[in-house]
């Protein structure tokens, strides 16, 4: 160990090999563009970015691959995904360093680019397919698949991701699992399709009732009450719930979306607070997506105006079609649509509560 050379900062991260990977292709024609060093290194640090969550993500998967998953395997995947988020953050404000360059500036260097494209990213890809994001959901990008863009060596790597378990799916598996949904006499999906039809019917009465409704605003009010008990009545019915998936209006299963329910419902409970958090973290992740996807496409517009994208792609049209279509979450932001007031919830029995809390006999 006396022998062993001292490490140094820049041997460590490598830093003579990073810092000179910029390679300017405008400068290699001999016209230098002074902005394609900010392109570049943008884009590299994204690519970096990337790295590191999928470094995250397969941490989280790894703990939803096993058949029992404790509450410390939750919390500390709680604590990857809200990493996850903070990276996210940093890419969205990126964009602003990006913008600090004209459309005039770009233009300098960008016939240099084609064909090649951000669409190209593989790790993207792969992070895309290892959250969940199906095949058939995807926009179309030209004719082929969506591969066909990704380079042979990278290609392979993009269609393990598609064909291993993704988190969508090894998380609906888990909420399959949750014990509480029936336990010791209690079913709490009866209970709460009870309270449901409770809270339904005093809304009725609500809007028949009430004073300052012309008979026109009541007549609108109650066909609008009549769509939201449809909804309810989809939600509740597994039959109707299934007929939405084979329909492919809904994806997560009627026992899994049940499962989720009871977490948002009952999350003030200790145990369900990091179930809670867990499906929270999902949904700020896939909403940070598709803010990134968003101003990335607001971006591309300023830049670009209506020209096609350097791979082919129709630019903004595409990369804003991608923004409305590519989550992979969404059922669970949906959810707040069933939420019911606290008050209506149905009370838990004592038993269940004691297992649902921390309690200790003195």
């Amino acid at each position: 160990m006396k022998d062993k050379k001292p490490l140094e900062y820049s041997e460590y991260l490598k830093l003579k090999d990073l810092l000179n990977i910029q390679s300017l292709k405008s400068t290699e024609r001999g016209k230098p563009a002074h902005d394609e060093m900010l392109f570049i290194i943008i884009h590299q640090v994204y690519e970096l970015w990337f790295k590191q969550i999928l470094h995250e993500l397969d941490s989280i998967l790894f703990v939803f691959k096993k058949e029992s998953i404790f509450e410390p395997e939750i919390s500390l995947s709680v604590s990857r995904l809200s990493r996850i988020i903070e990276i996210q953050k940093i890419l969205i404000d990126q964009i602003r360093v990006l913008e600090t360059m004209t459309a005039m500036d770009f233009l300098e260097f960008r016939d240099d680019l084609f064909p090649s494209s951000g669409f190209q990213s593989s790790q993207f890809r792969i992070l895309e397919n290892k959250l969940g994001l199906l095949k058939k959901d995807r926009i179309k990008y030209g004719k082929g698949d969506y591969k066909n863009a990704i380079s042979d060596e990278e290609k392979k790597i993009v269609e393990k991701s598609e064909s291993e378990k993704s988190l969508f799916e090894l998380l609906e598996l888990w909420l399959e699992r949750t014990p509480f949904l029936t336990f010791e006499g209690f079913n709490f999906w009866d209970q709460y399709t009870s309270s449901v039809r409770t809270m339904l019917g005093k809304e009725k009465i609500v809007i028949e009732n009430n004073p300052n409704y012309s008979p026109k605003e009541i007549k609108y009010h109650l066909e609008e009450h009549k769509r939201a008990v449809a909804s309810f009545e989809a939600m509740i019915d597994p039959e109707k719930h299934d007929q939405l998936i084979k329909d492919g209006k809904k994806r997560l299963s009627h026992k899994a979306t049940q499962a989720a329910l009871l977490i948002f419902l009952y999350r003030d409970e200790p145990i369900l607070h990091s179930p809670f958090n867990l499906l929270s973290r999902l949904i700020d992740m896939d909403e940070l997506f598709t803010s990134w996807r968003h101003r990335h496409a607001l971006m591309v517009r300023r830049m670009i105006g209506a020209k096609i994208g350097t791979g082919g792609s129709s630019g903004h049209s595409y990369l804003q079609a991608t923004t409305n279509q590519h989550k992979v979450f969404s059922e669970l932001a949906d959810l707040s649509t069933f939420f019911i007031p606290r008050s209506l919830l149905p009370q838990l029995p004592k038993n269940i509560k004691n297992n649902l809390g921390y309690h200790f006999k003195i």
